[in-house]
């Protein structure tokens, strides 16, 4: 997906803010939607970060109810693609419709050539039996996966784009900021491609990466003060403001 269509997707003339909600129960998660569908955030993730995925599809559903027109991603922690798609097909056929589905790990090898994507191109396989057909962001040289060689960080960004609609990428840790070089050489990499950024974003920080990224998975930057589950809604309108300030710029 080109960057221009990205953020055309979300209606957004600079990065598109999309509020990552460690979810608990169906009552936090709603009552972290609403904060931000008030703030005037385009769409947001909600990730099981505390139990498996069975437990969290009930919570998707009810959300899902509650905001039937919210741009909604999901991210499974710990599950590929692979795993990942059949399930939002069945929930797309039990009418529960998810928007975007955010992978830590895209599983892109970046010691195997092009045609040798063994794994990637099981989970497109498994994407395109699923029926499912949302926007695909995956992680590439991402944080707790396997570690890539910052050598290697150009040709993984350019395979990725082969696999995904918006190429995914982090800092070392949840809550850390990435190197700007990083970004710079996934830029490189990528041309006019997407990408996304899921880790250490922040008020205080995003103008280092607007240029370069297209959507912003914010959690840590956005969340009150060592509450690591719901949005300071102050801290997230600040970040809205500065992206619309950014991409309103000549």
């Amino acid at each position: 997906m080109k960057r221009h269509d990205f953020r055309k997707l979300f209606k957004s003339v600079g990065p598109a803010v999309l509020p990552v909600i460690h979810v608990t129960d169906a009552e936090q998660a709603t009552r972290n939607v609403r904060i931000l569908v008030e703030e005037g955030a385009p769409g947001c993730f909600l990730i099981n970060h505390d139990f498996g995925v069975e437990r969290v599809l009930p919570i998707i559903a009810h959300v899902r109810g509650k905001f039937p027109a919210l741009w909604m991603g999901v991210n499974f922690l710990a599950v590929t693609g692979k795993d990942a798609f059949p399930v939002l097909g069945k929930l797309k056929h039990d009418g529960v419709a998810v928007d975007g589905y955010w992978a830590d790990d895209a599983r892109i090898d970046e010691r195997r050539l092009g045609d040798d994507q063994v794994e990637a191109m099981e989970i497109a396989a498994a994407l395109k039996a699923s029926g499912w057909s949302g926007l695909y962001t995956g992680g590439t040289c991402f944080k707790k996966q396997r570690e890539v060689a910052p050598e290697d960080y150009e040709y993984s960004a350019r395979l990725a784009t082969g696999f995904m609609d918006a190429v995914c990428t982090s800092g070392v840790a949840t809550g850390k900021a990435v190197d700007r070089a990083k970004i710079t050489t996934f830029r490189r990499a990528i041309g006019d491609e997407a990408l996304t950024l899921a880790s250490g974003i922040t008020p205080d920080n995003a103008h280092l990466y607007m240029d370069d990224v297209d959507g912003f998975m914010v959690a840590t930057g956005i969340n009150r003060e060592g509450d690591f589950y719901n949005i300071e809604p102050t801290k997230l309108a600040r970040l809205l403001k500065l992206t619309r300030q950014h991409g309103a710029k000549p």
